[in-house]
């Protein structure tokens, strides 16, 4: 049986659990449409994730995905966290702030997260995926024993094989193109910047996994080259974080429909690993500063402290606004109308 029907989709479409977009409300509205919704606890605690998989379950009775970070502890340096805080003091200062005085990791790897294991064990939602790495086998023996269905992002083979000889039951092969952070497992490791259609084909013929394409992918063309290149399905992210369910805020959503959009920036400045994002003045910012970067999530911290110094002085420019290179293909729509028209243009 194959990881479609498993799952009962009607369409081949999963909506990509980009933290700081996705909702329970769009999750449900994707599952009720007939694709694979998703929500991203990986930004929250056990008791936080056990509110959103309950808050999406009131709203559909369909399959979701619970998506998880699985990196790798921090390295910390006060030495450079102290340099990387001087780097960014001009900026706080600019908006009559000052950075904090100590930076602190704000997300919990699944690595070491026991309570969030028992509450996915508990609550064992149809389809858990991992981003970053893979958890060690006794938290994947526990989610499969669960009965739940298990998919990890790879950018490239090797990560692809870890996850087969783990037992992941599908890969999503995350491209060059994809908005969000690169899944790669060590961020420190050579990047290879595989596009989409190269490295799904590539996992098609020689992972042994299902593949779930993903990266530029914004309407049901490209969710049909995915097919056609050998994909069970395809991922999109970019293409839902205009829907009126999704959680991006005024300023996140005019930016996807600039200029802006035409130029996206891969970048560590905002969070200490390489995330792709619309060209904003953080991925400025960044370009500039010859300071190292903490490690991730360390650095998030004094991204997002620097975020809200920004907006309550009425500046924008310094959001994590994640986008793939497809942005500029973006549409507003509820997302069960994006589901339908993606499923429209894919036989079209």
């Amino acid at each position: 049986m194959s990881l479609i029907e498993q799952l009962g989709l009607t369409a081949p479409i999963v909506q990509a659990p980009m933290a700081g977009v996705s909702t329970p409300a769009m999750a449900a509205a994707v599952s009720k449409a007939g694709a694979l919704g998703s929500i991203a606890v990986g930004a929250t605690d056990a008791a936080g994730a056990g509110r959103m998989i309950a808050e999406t379950r009131a709203l559909t009775d369909r399959p979701f995905n619970v998506n998880l970070f699985v990196h790798a502890a921090p390295r910390r340096d006060e030495g450079a966290e102290a340099a990387w805080l001087q780097a960014l003091t001009p900026s706080f200062a600019a908006f009559g702030a000052a950075p904090p005085a100590l930076l602190n990791a704000p997300y919990r790897s699944f690595a070491d997260d026991d309570a969030m294991l028992a509450r996915l064990v508990a609550d064992a939602p149809a389809v858990v995926s991992f981003h970053f790495g893979l958890p060690d086998g006794e938290r994947i023996r526990a989610l499969k024993q669960a009965g739940c269905l298990l998919l990890a992002t790879a950018t490239n083979l090797d990560e692809a094989l870890a996850c087969k000889a783990a037992g992941v039951d599908a890969v999503v092969a995350q491209g060059w193109e994809a908005g969000g952070h690169r899944g790669m497992f060590d961020p420190d490791a050579d990047d290879d910047r595989l596009g989409m259609a190269a490295l799904t084909r590539l996992l098609v013929l020689r992972s042994g996994l299902p593949v779930v394409a993903a990266g530029g992918i914004m309407d049901g063309r490209g969710v049909h080259a995915a097919l056609n290149l050998g994909a069970v399905a395809a991922q999109l992210g970019t293409a839902f974080i205009a829907c009126d369910e999704s959680a991006a805020d005024a300023a996140y959503r005019a930016a996807l429909f600039s200029d802006a959009a035409r130029h996206t920036v891969m970048t560590c400045a905002v969070s200490g690993r390489p995330a792709r994002c619309l060209r904003n003045r953080f991925t400025e910012l960044g370009a500039q500063t010859t300071a190292a970067v903490p490690d991730y999530p360390v650095a998030y911290d004094a991204g997002k402290a620097l975020n809200a110094a920004a907006k309550a002085a009425g500046e924008y420019g310094f959001g994590a606004q994640w986008a793939g290179q497809g942005a500029p293909l973006a549409r507003s729509l509820p997302a069960a109308d994006l589901i339908a028209a993606l499923a429209a243009e894919m036989v079209a």
